[in-house]
This record gives structure tokens, C-alpha cells and sequence, in this order.
């Protein structure tokens, strides 16, 4: 039997990556005022002094730092798979990047709230969200950088 594709949860707003480019965001970048948005937009550029309607697809930068966390303790309503029964709690966070966006993810399986802190330098990975008939379905996450998370602060391993 052979293995449904990966893809994405949430198409078009990142890449996967594979064995010669790494995963990425994709956002848009205003052509008149450089503005950049998050996810790709299009039609009319969102900075209220531009007028700017013609947008570059660009990738985002893979690393920031957290500026605010909290965690999911209770199962989020639909359209929200979870890919555990029973539910398990997960960690959100919302991630500064260089660009000047802040980007809401879920933090990496085996992370949680005790392995985070605002300012926490992460980077984004793409992981199993769910699993349905057309094979896995893939998210971005944010991964804490490893000599960033505070001895004995990291949770058990979980795979994926």
C-alpha cells in the first residue's frame, strides 16, 4: 500500500521544504511602500498611507522571538482536528520576526508553556497536524532554539 502525500493544512501559506530548501512562511511584500503582510495578500495594500495594489510573494524569515505565549488546555471548536483522543494541551505562540509581523503558531510537539519566555529565540518547523484520507496534513510550528530553552525546563519527546 503505498503512502498518501504530505500536504499542507493550510495551502498557500507555506512551504513544506524538502531535501534542498528549508520551510518557510509566504507573505507578501507591497511594491510601492515594502510593506510586508502576512499571509499572502492581495487586491489593495493594508498600510493606511500606501495605495499600493501589486504585491511580491516573498518567504519570511524562519527564526524570531516569542513576544507572547499561552497554551490550549481545552479541545479548540471546529474546524480544529485533533490528531489525539483524548485531546492533549498544546502550546501557542506569537512570534516577532524580523520583518516587523507577529505570527501566531502552535510551539513544536514535546514544547510547552514551561519551556518558553518572552524574547525566547525559535524557529519554524513544519509538522503533522492531523491525518485524514488524503494522507498527512502539515502546519508550521515554532521550535525554541535548544541552547535557548532553560536547563530542565524542556518536556518529554513526543514523535511525530
Amino acid at each position: 500500500m503505498t503512502q498518501a502525500p504530505a500536504t499542507p493544512a493550510i495551502e498557500g501559506w507555506f512551504r513544506v521544504g524538502d531535501a534542498d530548501t528549508a520551510p518557510a512562511l509566504l507573505g507578501s511584500r507591497c511594491t510601492a511602500c515594502g510593506c510586508t503582510f502576512f499571509p499572502v495578500t492581495a487586491g489593495f495594500c493594508r498600510n493606511p498611507s500606501c495605495a499600493g495594489e501589486e504585491f511580491a510573494t516573498v518567504e519570511l524569515a524562519r527564526r524570531g522571538r516569542i513576544w507572547s505565549y499561552t497554551d490550549a488546555q481545552y479541545q479548540p471548536p471546529k474546524p480544529y482536528i485533533a490528531d489525539t483522543d483524548p485531546y492533549e494541551p498544546f502550546a501557542l505562540a506569537a512570534v516577532e520576526l524580523p520583518e516587523g509581523l507577529v505570527v501566531m503558531g502552535q510551539v513544536a510537539r514535546g514544547y510547552g508553556v514551561a519551556d518558553l519566555r518572552v524574547g525566547l529565540e525559535v524557529e519554524l518547523v513544519v509538522e503533522r497536524l492531523y491525518t485524514d484520507e488524503t494522507g498527512d496534513r502539515l502546519i508550521w510550528r515554532w521550535r525554541p532554539l535548544t541552547d535557548a530553552v532553560p536547563e530542565g525546563a524542556r518536556e518529554q519527546e513526543v514523535s511525530a
